[in-house]
């Protein structure tokens, strides 16, 4: 895809949407079971969408809080190769991160803890920001030229340069 066309192309926006939220919930379910697994006996979606489970206040809180900032730090490398664009980082991290507060919201209730808001409003920065970083520095790397094209480049001009001195030695004869 060319970087300077602009093409509304809904079906591509929304299929990045899903596999982005998707591979977010995998690493975060991912790091829940790393650290949260140790923990407690039995996973449930409680730790992944019921603000109550974000506490600074239990060991278990803050593995809950290590496996979502973790997760927002995969989510910028996920941005990295499914979105490329530095430019629509920000609007792809707030995306995923209102599709999250509606499914905590319709799972449990409104989110009033002050933490799970800390929380969350840090992991869109994170995610935004370090994915913004990330696009960036791939946009800036220099395209590679291959040594292949140039050779061709140089022996097109050589054959041009003979051909016009041949050129200039049959103009003196005539």
């Amino acid at each position: 895809m060319f970087y300077g066309a602009v093409v509304w192309d809904p079906w591509l926006i929304l299929s990045q949407i899903i596999c982005l939220q998707c591979l977010f919930y995998l690493t975060l379910g991912l790091f829940m079971s790393i650290f949260v697994g140790t923990r407690v006996s039995r996973i449930s979606l409680m730790y992944f969408f019921d603000y109550s489970t974000l506490t600074a206040s239990t060991v278990t809180g803050w593995y809950v809080i290590a496996a979502s900032l973790l997760s927002s730090i995969a989510g910028a490398g996920f941005m990295l190769y499914f979105i490329e664009r530095a430019k629509k980082c920000l609007d792809f991290s707030a995306t995923l991160y209102i599709i999250h507060l509606f499914i905590c919201i319709i799972y449990g209730g409104w989110p009033s803890s002050f933490t799970w808001w800390v929380v969350n409003l840090t992991g869109l920065a994170v995610m935004a920001l370090l994915g913004e970083w990330l696009c960036i520095r791939r946009e800036l790397q220099e395209i590679p030229i291959t040594r292949l094209r140039s050779s061709k480049i140089s022996c097109c001009s050589l054959l041009c340069r003979n051909f016009t001195w041949k050129m200039h030695a049959f103009d003196g004869i005539v």
